[in-house]
C-alpha cells in the first residue's frame, strides 16, 4: 500500500495528530470580538469607551489609590488612562481627590452618578450576554460560567498560576 507525502510525514517521523479539540485562544478569541461588538452599541449610546466602561466596573465603594494602581488593576497603560479618567471626571462619573495620607496621591471614587450609569450599562451587557448564554443547556452554563470565573481570577494581576497574563488586554466583568 501507498502512503502519500502528508500521511507519512518527513525524515521518517509520524505525522503529528490533530488535537482533540481546538487551543483556548482560538476558541476564546472569536467570541470575545463577538461580545465586544456586541456591547459596542451599549457604550455608544451612554457615550463611552471600553476602557471607560472598564474604569466604572473597576471603582466600586471604597476609593483606589493612585492612578498607577488602577490602571494596573484594569491591565492599561497608566499613561493611558489619563484621559479616560480626566473624561469621566468632567462628566461627573468619578471622583479624584487628594490622599490625606499622601497628598500626592488620588484617591478614585465613583460618584453617585458614575455608579447609576455603570449598572444601566452593566444590566444591558448582560442581558445580552444572558441571550447567548441561554443557547446553552443550565448545566453546562453554570459550568461555563464557574470555570470562567476560575480562570479569569487566574489572570487577575499579582495571581499565581500558569495562565497569569500580563498584557494590555482589557477585562471582563
Amino acid at each position: 500500500m501507498v502512503e502519500n507525502a502528508a500521511q507519512r510525514g518527513t525524515g521518517g517521523t509520524p505525522p503529528a495528530r490533530r488535537q482533540a479539540r481546538p487551543d483556548l485562544a482560538e476558541m476564546v478569541v472569536p467570541l470575545l470580538r463577538t461580545l465586544m461588538a456586541a456591547e459596542q452599541p451599549v457604550l455608544d449610546a451612554h457615550g463611552l469607551t471600553m476602557w471607560a466602561y472598564a474604569v466604572l466596573l473597576h471603582l466600586d465603594e471604597t476609593p483606589i489609590r493612585t492612578q498607577a494602581a488602577l490602571a494596573e488593576a484594569i491591565r492599561a497603560d497608566k499613561t493611558r488612562i489619563i484621559a479616560v479618567l480626566d473624561d469621566l471626571e468632567n462628566r461627573e462619573l468619578i471622583r479624584r481627590r487628594p490622599d490625606p495620607k499622601d497628598r500626592r496621591a488620588r484617591l478614585l471614587s465613583l460618584t453617585a452618578e458614575g455608579r447609576r450609569l455603570r449598572d444601566t450599562v452593566q444590566s444591558a451587557i448582560q442581558l445580552g450576554e444572558e441571550e447567548l448564554l441561554a443557547q446553552l443547556p443550565a448545566a453546562d452554563r453554570d459550568g461555563f460560567l464557574r470555570g470562567l470565573q476560575v480562570l479569569s481570577a487566574l489572570a487577575e494581576p499579582g495571581a499565581s498560576g500558569a495562565g497569569r497574563e500580563t498584557g494590555n488586554a482589557r477585562p471582563r466583568p
